[in-house]
């Protein structure tokens, strides 16, 4: 049993704890209900439920939403266009997002699936110190799918050291 000032009470009787509850016209809620024995407060309940819903809300504002970019290529894609795919990947990475590379194959293309295999390496290579490779090169379909992460800044600051 823990007072409204914070003050430790020692364990009580249900009915005892309530009836000090009402002397000073305040609620006994129960804080921590797994506990042997379970922990009471007395307190006002309305203002505890307010201050619980706060902290979520400041909670879920702190909460970083990560969203999937995606950069498509083509097996014949030249290099400056390649460099530009690079530097949009880089720019999704830092910004704390996921980025799905893709290389659509189209037509018999897809026979020459290694050429899309390397050009997705390639771009890892391009952007490793951005990215972990989350998910290797694969075919779905018509194209092949490669997913990087983004690296945290302590790894950055560990590899650059």
């Amino acid at each position: 049993m823990v007072s409204a000032d914070g003050e430790q009470l020692g364990i009580l009787p249900v009915k005892e704890a309530l009836r000090l509850a009402q002397e000073k016209e305040l609620d006994l809620v129960e804080v921590a209900p797994t506990a042997k024995p379970p922990v009471c407060k007395i307190m006002d309940y309305g203002k505890y439920r307010y201050e619980q819903s706060k902290r979520e809300r400041e909670a879920r504002k702190k909460q970083k939403v990560v969203e999937v970019k995606e950069v498509r290529l083509t097996p014949k894609i030249e290099t400056h266009d390649f460099q530009v795919k690079v530097k949009s990947a880089i720019k999704f990475l830092n910004a704390g997002n996921k980025v799905k590379a893709s290389v659509r194959f189209r037509g018999r293309e897809i026979v020459h699936a290694d050429l899309g295999k390397t050009l997705l390496l390639q771009l890892y290579e391009a952007v490793k110190e951005y990215a972990n490779l989350e998910r290797e090169p694969k075919i779905e379909g018509k194209q092949m799918i490669m997913i990087l992460s983004p690296k945290q800044e302590k790894e950055r600051e560990s590899k650059n050291a």
